[in-house]
């Protein structure tokens, strides 16, 4: 099957400018928040407006955010910490210090099973915070150069990224279950859709696991290899962000696991069209960030 080609500006609904590089996502009912990567801020945005709704201080603020517990849960870079924002008024409720896996951020949290996930090391600490006391719980060892996590089928899944695999973690035991093997150097990963998907930052493909099996079922060739980008699973579809630029967004048919759309844009004359940046899904909207362009483009679902 030959994929559509879509202009990204025609199919958003909204085109919000926000951020000086605006990455990260994480949604709430039909609000976003983006990290603006490396500036000192996370920014809450709403699709009915062409400001930001709030615009909240944080140092270095990187990592993928999550949504959970009334709050909005963002590293700072700098401060090595985890901060809790209030989902209404923005303020930071807490500050909690966790050490970082990656301190260029290209990691993301999680929340399941009544607690946030975080990798706080490099050599393979995941933390389990206890969001009544805004304390560690638990730390898990996994394997070295582990820094992506998602919650799904009552587990938590990490991405090992030089060990070209998948670590389950059952969240009642906090013990790994299962390595799984995958596509080179997997990255970013979505738990969703009737399995989990990690984008392969070393051969650029796309990995679905089935979770009943602990197996890699497919292996999609979505052509981009190197860094940056992001997955998302949802409405029956996977949505992939890379710095390819002839394949800047691209929306994966989790039935078939074949490539369903590629979204484009008409670039400026000598400057192609970049995106990677995000990309998330809210109650209504598919949000996606553009890091070099100071855009967020709103779908409709």
């Amino acid at each position: 099957m030959k994929p559509r080609i879509i202009d990204l500006d025609k199919a958003a609904y909204r085109i919000i400018q926000a951020g000086e590089k605006p990455d990260f996502i994480a949604t709430y009912e039909d609000k976003a928040w983006i990290v603006d990567d490396h500036q000192n801020r996370i920014i809450k945005i709403s699709p009915d407006s062409k400001t930001p709704l709030l615009t909240i201080p944080v140092p270095e603020a990187c990592t993928i955010p999550v949504v959970g517990f009334n709050a909005v849960w963002v590293m700072s870079c700098t401060e090595k910490k985890l901060y809790r924002i209030d989902l209404l008024n923005g303020n930071i409720l807490a500050k909690i210090a966790t050490g970082i896996g990656d301190t260029n951020g290209e990691m993301s949290l999680a929340i399941g099973d009544g607690s946030v996930w975080l990798i706080a090391d490099s050599s393979g600490v995941l933390l389990r915070i206890d969001p009544k006391t805004n304390s560690i719980q638990k730390k898990i060892a996994v394997l070295s150069h582990s820094y992506c996590l998602a919650f799904g089928h009552n587990s938590i899944w990490v991405t090992n990224y030089l060990a070209n695999s998948v670590q389950r973690i059952d969240t009642k035991s906090n013990a790994v279950i299962a390595t799984i093997p995958v596509g080179k150097k997997p990255r970013f990963l979505a738990a969703g859709e009737q399995g989990v998907w990690t984008l392969n930052q070393g051969d650029g493909t796309v990995s679905k696991i089935d979770p009943l099996s602990n197996k890699m079922v497919a292996a999609i060739a979505t052509q981009v290899p190197g860094g940056g980008g992001d997955i998302a699973a949802g409405s029956g579809k996977v949505w992939v962000v890379s710095m390819n630029t002839e394949r800047p967004v691209q929306k994966i048919d989790q039935s078939s696991n074949q490539i369903e759309t590629i979204f484009l844009q008409k670039a400026p004359a000598g400057k192609p069209f970049k995106v990677d940046g995000a990309v998330r899904f809210s109650e209504n909207y598919i949000w996606i960030s553009g890091y070099h362009s100071r855009t967020i483009w709103v779908l409709k679902r």
